[in-house]
């Protein structure tokens, strides 16, 4: 589950205030909202990645508004997948257990399994140079996915992508979030997405999320 409770956060140009709002464990959830109205940011604070002014984020049963972003049980994807441009794929997917330190057998494991689940094998030895959109994004999921998380968060995954691949991405995103028993926050400004994905579907207007 993820839960938030009474969050508030100020920028420039916009605020978000008092936003409370709950996703059901194991269920996808499409947040949309207009271009900078800010989804991204919210998702940000959700990751650890900025800290609200007010209000409590609550994982399962966790409140993890305090905790570094490493120690929430997040796999997030950013928009456009933000690859790291001089690492291979195979580097890319095990980063984040390289971090971690875990074994090397276990992170070849874990790319190799990886890899095959979003066919992309053969993708191993090569940078992000030349990678097709979707196939940067089928990285990048495979990436957030390689720490076994129990939350995945994903910021316009299809916004780049023409649309022949994007309906091949929404039907590896839906399989991936059954199979690997996830609970999913996807933001979007599309309601063909939201259609298309969403068991729970939100809507960010004027700083406040509301159920649709």
């Amino acid at each position: 589950m993820i839960r938030l409770e009474n969050i508030s956060w100020k920028a420039p140009a916009f605020a978000l205030e008092d936003i409370s709002f709950a996703v059901p464990d194991r269920s996808y959830a499409v947040l949309m909202g207009r271009t900078g109205s800010g989804k991204t940011s919210l998702i940000e604070i959700i990751c650890g990645l900025r800290a609200p002014a007010s209000g409590r984020i609550w994982l399962g049963e966790r409140d993890v508004t305090d905790d570094a972003p490493e120690r929430r049980g997040i796999g997030y994807v950013p928009q456009d997948g933000a690859l790291f441009p001089t690492m291979t794929v195979r580097q890319q997917i095990g980063f984040g257990l390289r971090i971690r330190r875990h074994a090397p057998q276990s992170i070849l494991k874990t790319v190799n399994a990886l890899a095959e689940e979003m066919a992309i094998d053969h993708l191993l030895d090569r940078k992000p140079t030349g990678l097709s959109g979707g196939e940067k994004q089928r990285v990048a999921l495979a990436r957030a996915l390689s720490v076994t998380p129990k939350v995945l968060l994903m910021d316009e995954p299809l916004s780049s992508l023409d649309e022949e691949t994007q309906a091949s991405l929404m039907q590896l995103l839906k399989r991936t979030q059954r199979d690997h028993h996830v609970t999913v926050l996807h933001v979007t400004h599309s309601t063909r997405e939201a259609e298309s994905m969403a068991d729970v579907r939100l809507k960010m207007v004027e700083g406040r999320v509301v159920a649709l």
